[in-house]
């Protein structure tokens, strides 16, 4: 029996933290699952903060349903801070929370979850820097490699990415990672 293709949503802008894109982006393709970057506008090309590594999105936020993924995956660096004021962006995140979708964030990639006002009460970890902010959103900050509080989860830097990478896959089901 074949598997269904399923499709990843990466929450993608400027200045994204290079590896905490590419190396969840090629695992979710190595596994089979089809991996849509989404931004601001469509067709934007989409920069490393390293410069290492360049990305075109395939939709703009606001032509994105977050009905049609099984995950939302948000990178770090200063992406996020591109993106958390967006109305979008934090609607489809609230949406795709609600629905129980798998939403995985590392470094600073919570701040968008706080913008959007999902962690109350929630577990979760983040680059350590912005541990206040996750704690002035509700939620219960801790350090540690990778944090799953329901279908959250979440790392903290590059050194995480493997435990990152690996919870994500397996939330997702059969894997070839």
């Amino acid at each position: 029996m074949k598997q269904m293709t399923k499709k990843v949503a990466f929450l993608l802008a400027d200045q994204f933290e290079d590896s905490e894109m590419q190396n969840p982006y090629e695992a979710i393709t190595k596994n089979g699952d089809e991996a849509v970057i989404i931004s601001l506008k469509k067709g934007e090309e989409l920069t490393g903060k390293n410069g290492t590594i360049t990305y075109k999105s395939h939709l703009a936020i606001e032509d994105a349903d977050p009905a049609d993924y099984v995950a939302v995956i948000i990178p770090g660096g200063k992406s996020p801070s591109h993106l958390r004021d967006n109305k979008d962006i934090q609607t489809f995140v609230q949406k795709a929370d609600a629905a129980g979708t798998t939403i995985s964030a590392i470094c600073h990639g919570p701040q968008i979850l706080a913008s959007a006002g999902i962690l109350k009460g929630r577990t979760l970890t983040s680059y350590p820097e912005i541990a206040d902010e996750i704690r002035g959103a509700g939620a219960n900050f801790v350090d540690q490699e990778v944090v799953v509080d329901g279908n959250l989860i979440t790392s903290r830097t590059p050194d995480d990415e493997p435990a990152f990478i690996k919870e994500t896959i397996d939330k997702l089901g059969v894997s070839a990672y």
